[in-house]
């Protein structure tokens, strides 16, 4: 189901709780969503349709990639980029790292780890920032 996109900063700020198997809704409205606004938007976190789960989905590789409870091991060399966000208006300067290795689960909770590197690593950075509650 396509749901409507949140664009207060308040309620953005909030942290996302991890997610569980009773989430796997949210994931399929998420990429529901996403694939409704694919045209300008490559990536969402669960929080951008008002769910505070620790779920992203993304743009990769031709096709969508969803995670749950995502989170950043490794970093490698970090630079200065400017970024626009579907909830907010506009861009903001911000710093991301052009390698991250990142820990997540599946739709079924298997853990994976995976080192992404370049335009899908900047992606899966923003969205894990948004469930941290990190506005950029």
């Amino acid at each position: 189901m396509i749901r409507e996109i949140v664009h207060d900063p308040l309620c953005l700020a909030r942290k996302s709780i991890p997610a569980n198997k009773e989430d796997i809704t949210i994931a399929d409205d998420l990429l529901d969503t996403l694939q409704a606004h694919s045209e300008h938007c490559v990536g969402m976190a669960a929080n951008m349709i008002g769910e505070w789960k620790c779920i992203i989905v993304f743009a990769y590789e031709g096709g969508y990639m969803e995670m749950f409870n995502p989170q950043i091991i490794k970093q490698w060399d970090r630079y200065d980029t400017e970024e626009g966000c579907l909830s907010l208006k506009g861009t903001r300067k911000t710093q991301r790292y052009r390698k991250i290795k990142v820990e997540w689960q599946t739709r079924e909770f298997k853990t994976r780890i995976q080192t992404f590197t370049g335009f899908p690593a900047q992606i899966i950075q923003h969205e894990i920032d948004h469930c941290q509650g990190i506005l950029i």
